[in-house]
């Protein structure tokens, strides 16, 4: 139809006015009609050397970041953030950028395709018609607890289509999952808000309206939540103008991250004693402004925990009058601190400090996010604990079939989770991944999906924004291989498995069931926009990338009893056996699933410039009284496995503490990324906390010497840093 379809027909289609409009620019709802040709078939709307701009959704994680996407002769050259949207305002982060090196990446799945065994590399292409009906045959033949669907954080769309499918068959509820939501200890956080504030949400913390802001172990200007939208409220918070002064910041955790690189006081705390820090901190504060003891923190010595954290008790004090005489102090609760076994405690510590500092609902202070549209309720993904059950389930045989789309488990749940051995109880394995990652291997077939830059949908911005936002995506590019949108392959399969499946999903494409969602915001007040019907509104949508409310729409937390309660934070507990914690973080610049991307592997580590591999940071002190150089190969053993890795001594790092980086490590997903560096969830055993989060910062582990040496590559020089070879004699 694209082929044989004219300027005429275009605006036929587009109708008049404001539509028309956007069409002219790409954007309109007769867009999915016309392919984007590269090079030598042009479409009209395009002229050689001129770009045509796509506004779009980044799903690099799940923030919802709008962007702008430039393109030429049917190629996307650009990526950059779209201005006006709420989450990012033209800003992003370098994942984004780098969103061109998946779309572009050499070893994408080019085609559907069956694998001859589990594990292995020979596939027979399969057509599309054959790929259809083998899903349709999964869901018909399968009982409906049977049936079984393991998803990504992004996108959203899919994701309501599946629970759609669900509630009107009976098939098991889509289950979500994410490394980095693992790592942000999204139940944890979301747990205990639901205990301090009632609410089972993630807070939004105004950085850019606080005087100081205590962070405890919360990696914002890297990885946590939505760091393009938290970097801009650090920002603000750090800009002094006529009005306030330039914010005072504190980092919490027992290694320096770029976070706390940026603080003005980093204090590195014996690890799993953040919780009783901030219990330390809000008696102390309680007692510098003259008020009567709140319950929370009367049952605290501080004398104690200065004791237990390494933190001076002038520091305690020092720090509890800053944030008791502030006019707008903030405490942010994340990552590792809620990483442990006491997360949960340590989470409602963190969170009754802003209580105490009656900063609730105001700027500066802790907020809920308006709850997005075509949403009644924060969905947060599954935890570890959650998964472990899932898995588990696998183990049994429950599932005879199981559909895999946006998500590794494979590569990112801890192995002694063994998700690897579980799969071989599952009768029937379909992957929708775009790239051949470890969990695709495992897969019977793989129904690749189009690229996120290829893609139709949409995706809600669950904290980061002051408005209630529904971030849109559409294709800027026409498909580079023989993909197909996942969405409309479950369209297909339903039709063909009839039934209640039919019934269900009523839709001819994905392009249709995106309209039937966002129909309910024509005619909504408040918007970024307004349209008279829905082809217009769908105009309004691609153009702007998204629909949100034009006001602020923050939800104020409700915390009568909040400095009444008993607040536990119990001792926390180490697995394992072994002189040093060991800390994994998220690489902030390859994240969990950027490895397959050399934009990513090039740029520099910004705390050590390592660049292309996996390190374990020591800090010197140790490393000496271990006899540790640069480079020297360790084994790390765990209860749970071993690894090897080169050592980088980092100064920046608690004696007692080592550190590793996640995001590499893989066996698969493609030639940039397998066989490269380390996978640090071989070293985590199955540990959780209190609200089932992965107690990941809570292991133990022993250090054993190779003999050999692995050279990093990296940016900095050795001898300014370290100054190795200086004064030495040529």
């Amino acid at each position: 139809m694209s082929k044989n379809f004219s300027r005429r027909d275009f605006l036929k289609l587009a109708g008049v006015g404001a539509a028309t409009t956007a069409v002219l620019t790409g954007c309109g709802p007769a867009s999915k009609y016309v392919t984007r040709q590269q090079y030598l078939e042009m479409p009209e709307y395009n002229y050689n050397g001129q770009s045509t701009y796509y506004a779009t959704t980044c799903r690099e994680c799940a923030a919802a970041c709008g962007l702008v996407v430039r393109t030429m002769q049917g190629r996307a050259l650009k990526v950059d953030g779209t201005a006006n949207h709420p989450v990012n305002f033209g800003k992003t982060c370098a994942r984004g950028q780098a969103a061109l090196h998946g779309l572009y990446n050499p070893d994408r799945v080019t085609d559907p395709v069956q694998r001859t065994a589990r594990g292995g590399d020979a596939t027979t292409i399969m057509g599309w018609d054959a790929a259809v009906q083998t899903v349709a045959d999964a869901l018909k033949n399968n009982q409906p607890s049977e049936i079984a669907f393991l998803m990504g954080m992004a996108p959203d769309h899919l994701f309501d289509l599946v629970t759609d499918l669900a509630k009107t068959t009976g098939i098991n509820a889509p289950v979500r999952f994410g490394a980095l939501g693992a790592f942000e200890s999204r139940t944890t956080l979301s747990k205990a808000s639901e205990v301090v504030f009632g609410q089972a949400s993630i807070p939004f913390f105004d950085m850019g309206g606080a005087d100081v802001v205590f962070s405890f172990g919360a990696n914002f200007l890297e990885t946590w939540l939505s760091p393009v939208a938290y970097t801009r409220g650090f920002s603000n918070m750090r800009r002094a103008n006529h009005t306030k002064q330039r914010g005072y910041f504190v980092q919490f955790e027992p290694r320096m991250s770029q976070t706390a690189a940026k603080a003005d006081e980093w204090i590195p705390v014996v690890p799993g004693t953040e919780g009783l820090v901030a219990l330390a901190i809000g008696k102390l504060a309680a007692e510098a402004r003259g008020v009567s003891m709140p319950r929370a923190f009367a049952g605290v010595d501080a004398a104690d925990v200065a004791v237990r954290s390494g933190v001076k008790l002038e520091t305690l004090e020092r720090l509890a009058g800053m944030f008791a005489n502030s006019a707008s102090a903030l405490a942010v609760p994340g990552g590792a601190a809620l990483g442990q076994s006491n997360g949960l405690g340590t989470a409602e510590a963190v969170l009754t400090l802003n209580a105490l500092a009656d900063n609730l609902g105001k700027p500066g202070g802790v907020s809920f996010s308006p709850v997005s549209p075509l949403n009644d309720e924060y969905h947060r993904p599954a935890s570890m604990k959650e998964m472990q059950d899932f898995i588990q389930q696998m183990a049994a045989g429950k599932f005879k079939v199981l559909f895999v789309h946006g998500v590794n488990p494979a590569f990112e749940l801890p192995a002694s989770l063994d998700f690897a051995g579980a799969s071989a109880n599952v009768g029937q394995i379909i992957s929708f991944s775009t790239f051949p990652d470890e969990t695709a291997l495992l897969a019977d077939y793989v129904f690749p999906d189009h690229h996120s830059l290829e893609s139709w949908g949409y995706q809600r911005a669950a904290t980061g924004a002051a408005q209630s936002v529904l971030s849109g995506a559409q294709p800027v590019v026409s498909p580079y291989f023989n993909t197909r949108s996942t969405v409309d392959v479950l369209l297909a399969a339903a039709q063909l498995a009839g039934g209640d499946f039919a019934t269900a999903l009523p839709f001819a494409d994905e392009y249709e069931f995106i309209q039937n969602k966002v129909s309910v915001l024509v005619g909504e007040a408040g918007g970024l926009f307004s349209a008279p019907d829905l082809p217009t509104f769908i105009a309004y949508f691609q153009q702007h990338g998204g629909w949100w409310k034009t006001e602020a729409g923050f939800v104020t937390p409700s915390a009568p009893d909040a400095l009444n309660r008993n607040i536990n934070v119990s001792e926390a507990q180490f697995a394992g056996e072994g002189e040093f914690v060991l800390l994994p973080f998220v690489s902030p610049t390859l994240g969990e699933a950027g490895a397959n991307k050399p934009w990513l592997q090039e740029l520099a580590d910004p705390t050590t410039t390592v660049m292309w591999n996996t390190w374990v940071e020591i800090n010197p002190v140790t490393a000496h009284e271990l006899g540790l150089e640069n480079d020297d190969v360790v084994k790390i053993v765990s209860e749970a496995g071993e690894l090897e890795v080169p050592v980088y001594l980092y100064p920046a790092i608690r004696p007692d503490v080592i550190a590793i980086p996640f995001g590499q490590g893989h066996t698969a997903y493609g030639r940039y990324a397998a066989g490269r560096g380390a996978n640090p969830a071989k070293l985590m055993g199955p540990h959780f906390n209190e609200a089932g989060d992965i107690a990941f910062a809570g292991m133990k582990v022993k250090l054993e010497k190779t003999g050999r040496q692995q050279f990093l590559s990296r940016l900095e020089s050795r001898m300014g840093v370290y100054g190795e070879g200086m004064g030495e004699e040529h």
